[in-house]
């Protein structure tokens, strides 16, 4: 069988910057509250005229150029999302489109935070499997539109971005080497948007008591973020008979940075192998993988050869971690 790698990056972020300064206007918060306790200083709003596909887009024209290529030459495009444009069609129809990536087919995958996760383990697999040649992975979610700027304990937590990986074939011993990914449906109330699904259809009632919004038991996700992140690394890594030590980088879902430096000090890691970068964007969603990723390349942090882990925990819950030898 074909190996898999990642071949590209591409992420695009919208201009416009929500600081804490300015949620202190909105809500009731403040600068201090938010950093001490998610670490996050500020995040980026899409403008009302940008919805996720144009971001999605724009992502993945950034990792074609970055690659070289033309979008006639992919096989599948994957967008992992929880804020498509609308149900149906799939955001990857228009993002396909969009950017002319004829003879490509596609799909939508929902695993919230754990998307982009989910969505390279698929993109691995196509590509091992002999099927696929090139298939472009891009995690896109516009957060702020499905948050309630009157709770501080949500609105204060995403941003919007996307974020997009290429995966093709490779030799044998590069890129992928192993993925362990799971879900505990038991944990789907602590996290949500109750509303606008068919088990409640919207209506003017779910409209007015503002169930169209992220709802979320923090407490409840902190810990098992915490928890379920260390379990999944270490027996990922157990599987292929490594140790955290040997792992040069860890790339985290952020969510939470306070999540993050729990999850390092659980398996033993200096943060100096831990990409942290959830203060200048915020959780967003299905494109923090990527977004922390190009900021691992251009600090230097991550080079051709690294071993890296990739980990994430979501709504749903899912949880998710992949492992792969870096060639980009």
């Amino acid at each position: 069988m074909p190996g898999a790698k990642i071949s590209a990056l591409g992420c695009h972020v919208p201009a416009g910057v929500l600081t804490n300064q300015d949620l202190e206007k909105i809500v009731d918060t403040s600068n201090q509250w938010i950093v001490d306790r998610t670490g996050i200083s500020e995040r980026h709003i899409a403008t009302p005229d940008i919805a996720t596909s144009d971001m999605a887009a724009e992502a993945a024209r950034i990792a074609l150029a970055a690659r070289g290529i033309e979008a006639t030459e992919l096989d599948a495009i994957i967008v992992c999302t929880v804020t498509p444009d609308m149900f149906f069609p799939a955001t990857a129809c228009l993002v396909q489109d969009r950017i002319g990536a004829r003879g490509a087919w596609g799909f939508d995958l929902v695993a919230a935070c754990s998307g982009f996760i989910y969505g390279l383990t698929t993109a691995a697999h196509f590509v091992m499997a002999g099927t696929h040649k090139k298939v472009l992975v891009i995690g896109a979610d516009t957060m702020s539109r499905i948050l309630d700027y009157q709770d501080r304990s949500t609105c204060i937590l995403f941003g919007d971005a996307a974020g997009a990986m290429l995966v093709e074939t490779a030799e044998e011993g590069e890129g992928f080497i192993g993925f362990k990914n799971e879900i505990d449906g038991s944990g789907g109330d602590y996290l949500k948007m109750p509303a606008g699904g068919s088990r409640m259809p919207s209506t003017r009632e779910s409209v007015e008591q503002r169930m169209h919004f992220v709802k979320q038991d923090g407490a409840q996700v902190f810990k098992y973020a915490v928890r379920k992140m260390e379990e999944v690394c270490i027996r990922l890594l157990d599987q292929h008979g490594l140790k955290p030590k040997d792992v040069k980088l860890l790339i985290p879902h952020q969510a939470n940075r306070r999540i993050i430096t729990g999850v390092a000090e659980r398996l033993g890691m200096d943060l100096e192998h831990v990409i942290i970068n959830i203060g200048r964007f915020g959780n967003t969603t299905g494109a923090t993988i990527p977004l922390a990723t190009r900021d691992a390349v251009e600090s230097g942090r991550l080079e051709k050869g690294d071993i890296v882990l990739f980990a994430a925990v979501g709504a749903g819950f899912t949880a998710g971690v992949n492992l792969w030898r870096w060639e980009y």
